[in-house]
C-alpha cells in the first residue's frame, strides 16, 4: 500500500514538498487555507491585470540550474512560462544621494566588467570578492544538488561572517561596498547578524542569470498542483487545517474548518511554525522548550507593495529589476522604521505571455518594518478603519514622488493602484508579522536561527522558509530535505543527478 502524507500549507515549500512525494510514489494531500493555492506564488487580478504577490523574479532556471533540474527531474520543466531576463543587465541602480546609475550585468566576467566601469581602479577587488562569494556557495553542497558525504562539513571563515563585514573584507570603496549590497532587501538584510552564505548565494544566483515568471506566477503553482493530482493526490484549497490531533507522541489526523478528517503516515508542516503549534490539541506533543524557541526567533522585516495598471503605451517594458536606493549609508538599514521611509525599493515591470515593447503594469516593493503597522495589528482585513487608509495613501504617495523623480511624468502613466501593507502580507500568508524572508538569520547565534526539517514528533516534520534558505530557490531546496527525511539520506539527490537536459539516465 502506498505511503501517504498531508501537507498543511499549499504555499511553495508545499507544493515542492507535496510534489516531490507524488513523483515518488506516495498519496500526497495538500490542504491550504486560502482560496487560491501557492503562497508567495499567489497572483491576483487588479483592474484586469494580473499581479504576482511574491515571486517577482526566480533563479536557478537557467540552463544546470538548480530549480531547473529540480523541475526537470519533476516533468514539468517544458510546462512553465519563465522569461529570461536581459544578459546585459540583470538590475539596474539609482541611488538619489548623488543621482547616480549602476548597470548590473549576468555572468561572472560580465558582473565584474559593468561595476568596473562605474568604479576604476576597483577590477582587482570585485575579482576577488566575486570568487570569494562563489567559494562560499561551493560549500552548499545542496545548493548543486550534490549527494551529503555524512561528514560534518567545516565551514569557512567567510561562510559564516556578517555579510557586510565580508563585502568590507573585500571592497574597501564604501559607494561600491553599498552597491554590492543592493540586493539586501531580498534577503532581510541586517548589519552584523546576516551570514555571508546568504548573502553569496542570493549574488550568485542572479549573477549566474535570473528569470521571471510569464503570464503569473500561479501558473507554477498551479502546475505543482496538476503533477501531484496526476500522481493521485489531492490539492485542496479554502479549507485550512484547523485542528491537529494526535496520541502516543504521534499525529493521528488533522481537521479542516469545513469538517473534514485527513489521516496520513506522515504530516508536513508547511507554514509558519508558531502559526502551527496554534492547531494543535495537544501542543505538549512538542517540548515547551522547542515552542518557545521558535515563537521567539526574530523575524526578517516585511515590506508594502504598490501594484500599478500603466496606460496604455505609456512605459516601456524593462526585461530586468530596477531599485532605487536613498543614500549609501542607509543600504543595511532598511528593516529600521521611523519617519525615513522608504530607504529604498525595487520596482519592475512583470512580462506577460508573448510581452511586446510596452508593459501594462508595475510592481513596487519597499521594505517595511512591522512597527509601521503596529497601531492595526489586531485588525482585519476590510476593517482596519479610515486611518489605515490614509496612511496607505501617503505611502504609496511617497512611491510616486521618488519614480517622478527618476522618470520626470511617470505619474502621467499611472491609470490606477493598489496597495499591500505588512498586515496584508500577514493576514493571506500566515506570516509571523508579515515577514518577508521567514526566521532572520544570525551569524552570532546560528543554532538559534537553524531549525531542522525533523521534530521530537517522529512523523512530523517542517518545510517551508523558516527551516532554511527563503525564497524560489531556498524554498525548493529545503523540500529535499524534506522528503529525504522521509524516503532517505541522498535519495531524491540520487534520483535528481539521473537526469540531464530533461531526461533520465539509468
Amino acid at each position: 500500500m502506498k505511503k501517504t502524507a498531508v501537507v498543511i500549507g499549499g504555499g511553495l515549500g508545499g507544493l515542492f514538498t507535496g510534489a516531490i512525494l507524488s513523483r515518488e510514489g506516495m498519496k500526497v494531500t495538500v490542504i491550504e487555507k486560502n482560496a487560491a493555492i501557492g503562497g508567495g506564488l499567489q497572483s491576483f487580478t487588479r483592474f484586469g491585470e494580473v499581479f504576482d504577490t511574491g515571486m517577482h523574479v526566480i533563479g536557478g532556471m537557467q540552463k544546470g540550474g538548480n530549480i531547473r533540474r529540480i523541475c526537470e527531474y519533476l516533468g514539468i520543466f517544458d510546462k512553465i512560462h519563465i522569461m529570461d531576463v536581459d544578459p546585459g543587465m540583470t538590475d539596474s541602480l539609482y541611488f538619489a544621494e548623488d543621482r547616480r546609475h549602476y548597470r548590473i550585468a549576468q555572468g561572472r566576467d560580465r558582473f565584474i566588467a559593468s561595476l568596473a566601469e562605474s568604479f576604476p581602479g576597483q577590477e582587482a577587488a570585485l575579482s576577488a570578492y566575486t570568487d570569494a562569494i562563489f567559494r562560499i556557495v561551493d560549500e552548499l553542497d545542496l545548493f548543486y544538488l550534490r549527494p551529503a558525504s555524512g561528514y560534518m562539513r567545516v565551514h569557512s571563515e567567510d561562510f559564516l561572517m556578517p555579510a557586510d563585514g565580508f563585502i568590507a573584507k573585500y571592497i574597501h570603496n564604501d559607494h561600491l561596498r553599498s552597491v554590492l549590497a543592493y540586493m539586501n532587501p531580498l534577503y532581510g538584510g541586517r548589519p552584523g547578524m546576516t551570514p555571508a552564505y546568504i548573502h553569496a548565494l542570493i549574488s550568485v544566483l542572479y549573477i549566474n542569470g535570473p528569470s521571471r515568471f510569464a503570464g503569473g506566477s500561479s501558473l507554477f503553482a498551479d502546475t505543482l498542483r496538476d503533477l501531484i493530482v496526476g500522481n493521485g493526490g489531492e490539492v485542496i484549497a479554502g479549507d485550512g487545517v484547523e485542528h491537529v490531533h494526535s496520541a502516543d507522541r504521534l499525529v493521528t489526523g488533522v481537521t479542516t474548518r469545513k469538517g473534514r478528517t485527513f489521516t496520513g503516515d506522515f504530516y508536513i508542516c508547511a507554514i509558519h511554525p508558531c502559526a502551527f503549534f496554534s492547531l494543535l490539541d495537544d501542543p505538549s506533543i512538542l517540548p515547551k522548550a522547542y515552542r518557545t524557541r521558535l515563537d521567539e526567533i526574530p523575524v526578517s522585516y516585511s515590506a508594502f507593495t504598490l501594484n500599478l495598471k500603466l496606460k496604455p503605451r505609456t512605459f516601456r517594458y524593462m526585461n530586468h529589476s530596477s531599485y532605487y536606493m536613498g543614500r549609501y549609508a542607509d543600504i543595511w538599514n532598511f528593516g529600521r522604521s521611523g519617519s525615513g521611509w522608504p530607504l529604498g525599493f525595487l520596482y519592475m515591470t512583470p512580462p506577460e505571455i508573448g510581452q511586446g515593447e510596452y508593459s501594462t503594469k508595475m510592481i513596487i516593493t519597499a521594505p517595511m518594518a512591522w512597527d509601521m503597522v503596529r497601531q492595526w495589528e489586531d485588525t482585519s482585513y476590510g476593517h482596519r478603519g479610515s486611518g489605515y487608509m490614509e496612511w496607505k495613501c501617503r505611502c504609496a504617495e511617497k512611491l510616486l514622488d521618488m519614480m517622478e523623480e527618476m522618470y520626470p511624468g511617470f505619474r502621467d502613466c499611472v491609470e490606477a493602484v493598489n496597495t499591500a501593507s505588512p498586515l496584508t502580507i500577514r493576514d493571506f500568508y500566515g506570516i509571523k508579522e508579515g515577514a518577508m524572508c521567514g526566521y532572520s538569520k544570525d551569524c552570532n547565534n546560528m543554532a538559534l536561527s537553524q531549525v531542522p526539517v525533523v521534530t521530537k514528533v517522529k512523523n512530523l516534520l517542517l518545510t517551508g522558509q523558516n527551516c532554511g534558505i527563503h525564497g524560489f530557490c531556498g524554498v525548493p531546496l529545503t523540500a529535499i530535505n524534506t522528503c529525504e527525511a522521509i524516503l532517505g539520506n541522498n535519495y531524491v539527490l540520487d534520483s535528481i543527478s539521473r537526469f540531464e537536459n530533461g531526461r533520465e539516465h539509468v
